[in-house]
């Protein structure tokens, strides 16, 4: 999956009868990353690192993790990982690594009282390898779906996986799909009778779609930041609804730096390969 990205290692922690844990994915030296928030209930950690205008240009992990915002503390282990490993941004006091944290709400399946925190995260990044699994595992392990129409229509989640290429480019997806929404096979608009619809809303804080998207191609901040809108049409595609007040859907863009593409390619594989990944949840 992602890690057919050279250079890209994933690892997970996993509680299955809490449902719950969380995803670590650690990328190359010098990978430039992007990214853009949708939902209106998001938690995440350092994302604003991310915007184009921002000083910093590379980052070293991802952490995506369940516990709703209490897990955005795996990261602190993650740091400490890398940190340990001499991996970071330099600055004249020591190596600070830079992590991005996505978390999802699965607090009301499983037990709500266990969630990933930094000896959590930091096992996940030491046991990442070049493997990369999918299914309800890490922060996919409490995640689900179909909830829109009320919680007892809800159905397993997980984390959903993708890739595609053309040439030697390669556009890959790890996501985990917690949406309040149905993954979307088509069928789903004809639930919604003209004139006889009202759209419930979505509990906040309780759903959220969170995942990366990697590439291997050169692209700076700017360029990821548009491909991680690309990434976003890959949600409208495959969930419907999508971006909900109650989802806090978020996307990292993240490109190694290995060849020379066309944006418009990249931009329309990131919009596949998402739609896919999500889907994949509903078909393992």
């Amino acid at each position: 999956m992602i890690t057919e990205i050279e250079g890209i290692r994933v690892g997970h922690w996993s509680d299955h009868e809490a449902s719950t844990g969380c995803t670590v994915i650690l990328f190359p030296e010098m990978t430039v990353a992007s990214g853009e928030i949708r939902g209106g209930a998001p938690a995440t950690r350092d994302f604003s690192l991310l915007n184009p205008s921002r000083l910093v240009q590379h980052v070293n992990a991802v952490v995506l993790s369940g516990g709703s915002a209490f897990g955005l503390s795996a990261c602190e282990g993650v740091m400490e990982y890398l940190e340990l490993e001499g991996v970071g941004f330099k600055t004249g006091s020591g190596i600070v690594p830079i992590i991005v944290g996505l978390s999802l709400f699965d607090l009301s399946v499983g037990s709500a009282n266990v969630r990933p925190g930094p000896d959590q995260g930091k096992e996940a990044a030491k046991n990442a390898s070049a493997k990369s699994e999918v299914g309800r595992l890490g922060a996919g392990a409490g995640a689900t779906v179909s909830k829109w129409r009320g919680k007892e229509f809800a159905q397993p989640g997980g984390l959903g996986g993708g890739v595609l290429s053309e040439g030697e480019l390669i556009v890959a997806c790890l996501i985990a799909v917690n949406a309040s929404g149905d993954i979307d096979n088509g069928t789903t608009p004809s639930l919604i009778k003209e004139g006889n619809f009202v759209f419930p809303e979505a509990l906040p804080f309780e759903n959220t779609t969170i995942g990366v998207v990697a590439t291997n191609a050169k692209m700076d901040k700017s360029a990821c930041y548009l491909a991680s809108q690309s990434a976003h049409d890959g949600y409208a595609r495959a969930l419907f609804p999508s971006h909900t007040s109650g989802d806090g859907d978020a996307v990292v863009f993240a490109a190694t730096g290995e060849i020379e593409a066309d944006l418009g390619t990249v931009r329309a594989l990131t919009t596949l390969v998402v739609e896919a990944a999500i889907k994949s949840v509903a078909n393992p």
